[in-house]
């Protein structure tokens, strides 16, 4: 998503006006999910993705009408019926909303960019309100505002108080964008979807193609081993940090540990894995992964059990680490704990 933020900043500041296409809304089977983001550019190039193929035509010729209009557009696209007999790219039987706004390169949309970055950045959480109301005079955007779980930043929007109840409630706890109805007006609540952070406890073969990957997948990357042969941006070129630990005891220490850490363990031995899990279990990360066999991972358990840890406690851990695809090799061990990362993060692990 920053990436995508980064790219629209730098068009709007050099004079050019983009559309924004999200999907606000699904049901049934679709190629994005609600949140997904692409935009327009005047000459039809895009940047981003919505799911690809017919859909992906046909918000390019609905950005051609908002280009003309300056209005934005509010569309429904089904992938069933019709559509999938004219091809088989829209077979998936369900439905998708989409809206489609103009951002213009002007100082207010630019202000909204760079505190979204800047959110992103530091990790402060920050929710994008659009109001979803097309029975009035419809501008190039939907009214909207910045806002963080108690009072609007910036924008044109001013929701009612009621909102930011939903705010600090259920909309504060997803992890995707979703609608939102109060008062009989429907509002669609996005929030700053943090990246989130993968913490590699050991930087062995294992961890240096992992970190290869959730690089791509758009986690934070930090690499924590006590060799300084090892926990080196030689091996670790795509890591954010690289920390030479004075020993797996004190590894947690200056760690910023929150709902968006991903804690993978993968240390070079029995005892060092111990270790970190112990830490790991007495902080609030959203993932704990442990490398090894069961009877690996019972035997650990065991020795933490007497030390005052519950059943509760160690259930937190995924472990094996991985999806079970049969992976054998550092590369494919990798690639099934990246999926693992990737399912937890988006809810549904």
């Amino acid at each position: 998503m920053i990436k995508l933020l980064q790219s629209i900043r730098h068009l709007l500041e050099e004079g050019e006006d983009i559309c924004l296409v999200t999907v606000i809304g699904q049901s049934g089977s679709t190629p994005r999910s609600v949140g997904a983001k692409m935009v327009v550019r005047r000459n039809g190039a895009i940047i981003g993705t919505i799911g690809g193929g017919l859909v992906e035509f046909h918000a390019q010729k609905l950005a051609r009408e908002v280009f003309e209009s300056g209005r934005a557009l509010h569309e429904t696209v089904e992938f069933s019926g019709v559509d999938a007999a004219v091809t088989d790219q829209m077979i998936c039987g369900g439905r998708m909303e989409i809206l489609l706004e103009l951002l213009a390169a002007d100082q207010e949309d630019l202000t909204e960019l760079k505190e979204l970055i800047v959110a992103l950045q530091k990790g402060h959480r920050r929710f994008l309100i659009k109001l979803l109301d097309t029975s009035g005079e419809v501008g190039r955007r939907m009214e909207w505002c910045l806002v963080n779980e108690d009072s609007v930043t910036i924008g044109t929007l001013s929701p009612p108080a009621s909102l930011f109840d939903s705010l600090t409630g259920e909309a504060a706890k997803a992890k995707q964008p979703m609608s939102v109805s109060v008062d009989d007006r429907r509002y669609f609540v996005e929030p700053t979807l943090l990246p989130g952070t993968v913490f590699l406890f050991g930087a062995g073969h294992v961890s240096g193609s992992l970190a290869q990957l959730t690089s791509l997948v758009g986690f934070r990357t930090v690499v924590l081993d006590d060799r300084p042969e090892f926990a080196s941006s030689e091996r670790f070129p795509r890591a954010e940090q690289i920390k030479v630990i004075p020993s797996f005891p004190q590894a947690f220490e200056g760690l910023e540990i929150d709902r968006d850490s991903y804690l993978v363990i993968l240390t070079r031995g029995h005892l060092h894995d111990k270790t970190v899990l112990e830490q790991a279990l007495k902080t609030g990360a959203g993932y704990i992964g442990m490398i090894g066999s069961r009877r690996k991972r019972d035997l650990i358990y065991q020795e933490l059990l007497t030390k005052g840890f519950s059943q509760t406690d160690l259930e937190r851990v995924h472990a094996p680490i991985g999806l079970a695809i049969g992976a054998e090799t550092p590369e494919e061990i990798a690639l099934s704990i990246v999926a693992e990362l990737i399912q937890v993060r988006a809810g549904r692990g």
